[in-house]
């Protein structure tokens, strides 16, 4: 069967023009299902990909469309991804909500597809605002109940305007045959019952626990529902009142820990989806539980967190057809965030990453800006702080601070997490554009090395600056040494306000007002390498000790 595979392959690749080779191909997928699933749906998502090809270069393109619609629709059941496309095939490119998003949503309907595959037990999604993660949502749950209608699944939100709305639109996906196909994919199903104020309906056939029950938290969840399925929670928090009110949180948690979790069988799957709020939201909670608790280390889990911006400060969510939301539109989401004074917002609702505002060491209200332009005259020094990396997720962090007196102008930032040969030359070429006079690179066992790379840089560039190492002192633990240091940060140092800042610039910010002196930090790279600079001035030759002469 494998030769006779690729026989018709290599005839395509030599007529690409001629439809008939592609239609035997998608024919011989069809006869050969039932022997050998995998090898069918692998040629036919093979066979489609050459006929996308195929339409756009074919005189009779409208051919090669029908064929592409079929091979759609032959994975459609089992393959969520083609489901998807295949459910909005008739719409107009730019009305249709999937295709225009799935260079970004991929991901997430790619874990959705491991967890009804049974590859996860539980899996968490976060994303931003408006991005379309809650309508993602609908449109699996219409798979799924198509799939299988005797399973009863469970959607729950923080409000009854939510859940309503959710209803909603799952029975508008699968009553309106103009603009959604699920009738074509699911032609033996059909709904035998609904129920607008319960927020119930049912496939096939009526059942005690329905195919879908939608409920909020705060509703009756008790007898409701007897989730075999899968159980969803997307937005269990209402917004910042609420994640404000750690008793509230705390509130919350119990509704999920006695009322929503054990609506779910043993093995139902549990999907967590949503704007993260708090370290201690029901999902920062239950994901802490998964992975710090032994007594869940055989539970298959998967996080995914889709930040607004890229680790190149760009929007991950311009999406195709001018929709979603552009860099211009975060980084002025941000820059309002930030003019407010809470980051922490910023940082949990857009990026993903939840910090406690109590513990959250610096905060953008209490540092110095200025516009990106330098005082008259000659800085008394130009230097260099660097808290070194070589990569693996840690960032090497450098400020090039300006010394005016008492002040301390942060001008540019290196802040990359690649490897020595990109971070190097980027150190050295800061030196070259502004004239560093020093640098200090803290020092540990593997350091010396690094530094005698950028000497080897400015060496060739015949560039001579005082180039040294100092060992992070040992009686500190790095909070504290940060801790200690933050005063001075606050006070000598004037960073560039929000709108002069490059990329680089903005994510050391964002990394200094991430950073909390209790719990876990992602990493300190950024407030470490100002603790290093405001050492270097205030002990520019290190410490001096008194001690007696031996002789």
């Amino acid at each position: 069967m494998n030769k006779l595979i690729a026989k018709i392959f290599e005839e395509i690749k030599r007529h690409p023009e001629d439809i008939r080779a592609y239609n035997d191909l998608f024919d011989l997928c069809r006869n050969i299902e039932k022997d050998d699933f995998d090898l069918s749906h692998k040629t036919n998502k093979e066979l489609r990909m050459l006929v996308s090809k195929g339409m756009k270069k074919a005189v009779r393109m409208g051919d090669f469309f029908d064929l592409y619609k079929k091979t759609l629709l032959f994975d459609a059941y089992y393959c969520f991804d083609s489901y998807l496309l295949y459910l909005e095939i008739n719409r107009k490119p730019e009305e249709r909500f999937y295709q225009p998003r799935r260079k970004i949503l991929k991901c997430v309907v790619d874990a959705l597809q491991e967890l009804t595959d049974d590859e996860l037990d539980e899996l968490f999604i976060s994303m931003p605002p408006r991005v379309g993660k809650t309508s993602i949502l609908m449109f699996y749950v219409t798979w799924l109940i198509g799939r299988n209608s005797e399973n009863s699944n469970l959607y729950s939100a923080y409000s009854d305007t939510i859940t309503k709305a959710f209803y909603n639109g799952v029975l508008e996906i699968i009553t309106d045959p103009v603009t959604y196909l699920w009738k074509d994919v699911f032609p033996q199903a059909k709904i035998v019952q609904t129920n607008s104020q319960d927020e119930t309906l049912n496939i096939d056939r009526k059942k005690r626990y329905p195919s879908l029950t939608c409920r909020s938290l705060y509703g009756t969840l008790n007898g409701a529902c007897d989730c075999d399925g899968i159980e969803i929670s997307d937005d269990l928090i209402g917004g910042i009142e609420e994640a404000l009110n750690k008793d509230r949180l705390m509130a919350a948690w119990s509704k999920v820990d006695n009322n929503l979790l054990p609506r779910a069988k043993e093995k139902a799957k549990i999907l967590w989806c949503g704007t993260r709020w708090s370290m201690i939201d029901p999902a920062g909670i239950r994901m802490d539980l998964l992975q710090n608790d032994e007594r869940y280390k055989n539970r298959r889990v998967k996080i995914i967190n889709l930040s607004a911006l890229d680790e190149n400060d760009e929007s991950q969510f311009y999406y195709d057809y001018n929709v979603g939301f552009s860099t211009e539109y975060y980084h002025q989401r941000r820059a309002s965030f930030e003019r407010n004074n809470d980051m922490a917002s910023w940082l949990a609702q857009y990026m993903g990453e939840p910090i406690e505002r109590d513990g959250a060491l610096f905060s953008p209200g209490e540092f110095r800006y200025y516009n990106g332009v330098l005082p008259e005259g000659a800085p008394d020094r130009v230097f260099m702080a660097v808290d070194p990396a070589f990569g693996g997720g840690d960032f090497v962090a450098s400020p090039v601070c300006f010394q005016y007196g008492d002040d301390i102008y942060v001008h540019d930032v290196v802040y990359d997490n690649g490897n020595k040969k990109i971070t190097q030359p980027l150190l050295a070429n800061a030196v070259k554009k502004h004239s560093v006079q020093a640098m200090r690179i803290e020092a540990n066992k593997s350091t010396e090395s690094y530094k005698e790379g950028v000497e080897d840089i400015l060496r060739k560039d015949k560039i001579r600056i005082n180039l040294t190492t100092k060992a992070a002192p040992t009686d500190k633990a790095k909070f504290q040494r940060i801790f200690d240091k933050a005063p001075d940060i606050r006070e000598m140092m004037i960073f560039r306000e929000s709108g002069k800042r490059s990329k680089e610039y903005s994510l050391f910010m964002q990394n200094v007002f991430s950073y909390k002196m209790f719990g876990k930090n992602k990493n300190d790279d950024a407030p470490d390498s100002l603790s290093m600079a405001i050492d270097m001035v205030r002990n520019p030759m290190g410490k001096c000790t008194v001690f007696k002469r031996p002789i």
